[in-house]
């Protein structure tokens, strides 16, 4: 139902009709599409405009209270109705509906089919620029050119700037710096800019629209004030969203100018419209009297705003100094968790070091026990080996052994053994901490290494008596 009553609402402002009865069922042709539906009236409406010389009223100047009150006063919708001319009746609408229907919506899809060829010939031609085959790709030719998309309210605000600044402005600097965008552009500009909006109708074929062009809108005064205080849009009754406003604002006699302000739930405030020839004085008078009224408003709204803006800047601020104040804390707290974790992996090394070294340790001394045992395991067999020492005869040799360290051991054995019974009698003493040693004799010098192991001690010349010394190698 809201969405039904809005569209039934906006329907009836642009279309300035006063009948709900009419629009509701006109909208019902159109399955309440909005835009066809206005398509289709405007189309149906466009040949004849009510703005011309035939229309009988005269020169108003309608002030609206504070607009604050957000409320709009239009003159009477009869006084945009030819003379002479009475308004038609709700059956003649009725019967005249289905031809509107039908119109628009034959003109709605002819300007689809127009936008599409145009579309596609637009594309073709870009193709062909781009590979050098378009009719502006040989040398000078501009090969820069480049398809802009511009809303069709731009395009005929656009334009009709270019057109008033061809008639009027060619012999003046001064005029309305009028807007090239729509008029909803413009409205929501001049609400970001805290100002007003000048609406300037215009009207071609108007007898007071040269004079009215030339001598009060490009006045030097009042261009100036206009510039300088509002945001102006202008556009012509001969364009689409020139003839809805016109019949938005209940335009019913020209030159026409209004002063308007946005308000809420996308609405506007008619604050002052003027019909009628003006002189530059006049409309001066009435801009001001305008300002004067609208300035507390327009004070307040630009407080509200920078109140806005200054409490958005301290949210971000203080979001700004949260954020900053938890990244600290967070790089804080991650600096601690590494520090706790870097102490914690050199614990963990120091403990795995002490573990490897205890480790290690228990593994040399085992081994070394281990060594140990096994020498203590050799001297015994090799001690065991050797026998009983045999009593002094002629058969036996005494053997003296004197050691790097000073001690001397002797013994007897029978000359019958061999040379190794000597290397072993050595290892079963336990006085050598190494393994690789010869046994040698003075005079004369004899080594007795490994080559003669295997001779026995009379073969070697040891016999009856020998003296040796043991040599670390």
């Amino acid at each position: 139902m809201v969405d039904v009553a809005d569209k039934l609402a906006y329907f009836r402002a642009i279309t300035g009709l006063e009948d709900s009865d009419l629009c509701t069922e006109i909208l019902q042709a159109h399955n309440w599409d909005l835009e066809l539906a206005i398509s289709s009236f405007t189309s149906n409406h466009s040949d004849n405009h009510p703005f011309s010389s035939s229309y009988a009223a005269t020169d108003t100047t309608t002030t609206v209270g504070d607009p604050s009150n957000a409320t709009i006063h239009r003159s009477d919708p009869t006084s945009i109705v030819p003379a002479g001319a009475p308004p038609p009746g709700l059956a003649w609408k009725i019967v005249t509906l289905p031809i509107s229907v039908i119109s628009g919506s034959l003109g709605f899809i002819s300007g689809a089919v127009g936008f599409g060829l145009w579309a596609a010939g637009g594309v073709l031609s870009y193709s062909l620029g781009f590979i050098g085959l378009g009719s502006n790709s040989g040398r000078g030719g501009d090969s820069s050119a480049q398809l802009v998309t511009v809303s069709a309210a731009s395009r005929e605000a656009i334009e009709f700037v270019a057109q008033f600044e061809r008639d009027y402005g060619s012999g003046s600097s001064t005029r309305p710096n009028f807007v090239g965008e729509g008029f909803m552009d413009a409205l929501t500009r001049s609400r970001n800019t805290f100002k007003l909006l000048f609406v300037y109708l215009h009207s071609p074929d108007h007898l007071d629209t040269p004079a009215f062009c030339e001598g009060t809108l490009c006045s030097e005064v009042l261009s100036a004030f206009v510039n300088e205080n509002f945001v102006a849009w202008g556009g012509s009754i001969r364009g689409s969203e020139g003839f809805k406003m016109s019949n938005s604002l209940k335009a019913s006699r020209f030159p026409f100018c209004a002063v308007v302000m946005s308000s809420t739930n996308q609405r506007i405030v008619l604050l002052e419209h003027v019909e009628g020839p003006k002189s530059p004085e006049e409309m001066l008078v009435i801009l001001q009297r305008v300002l004067e009224q609208s300035a507390p408003v327009l004070v307040t709204a630009r407080l509200e705003a920078e109140e806005r803006t200054t409490n958005m800047r301290l949210r971000e601020e203080q979001d700004a100094a949260y954020r900053a104040a938890l990244e600290a804390d967070q790089a804080r707290e991650r600096q601690q968790r590494e520090e706790q974790e870097r102490l914690e992996r050199e614990a963990a090394e120091a403990e795995r070091k002490r573990k490897e070294e205890e480790e290690a340790r228990d593994r040399a001394a085992s081994e070394a026990a281990e060594k140990e045992a096994a020498l203590a395991r050799m001297r015994q067999e090799k001690a065991l080996s050797l026998g009983a020492e045999p009593e002094k005869g002629p058969d036996v040799t005494q053997v003296l052994v004197r050691f790097p360290t000073g001690e001397r051991k002797e013994r007897r054995f029978h000359s019958a053994v061999t040379i190794q019974s000597l290397y072993d009698y050595v290892d079963s003493l336990g006085s050598l901490n190494v393994e690789n040693y010869s046994l040698v004799s003075n005079f004369p010098r004899v080594v007795y290494g490994t080559d003669k192991v295997s001779l026995s001690l009379k073969e070697a010349g040891l016999h009856p008596q020998a003296s040796l010394f043991v040599e670390l190698n």
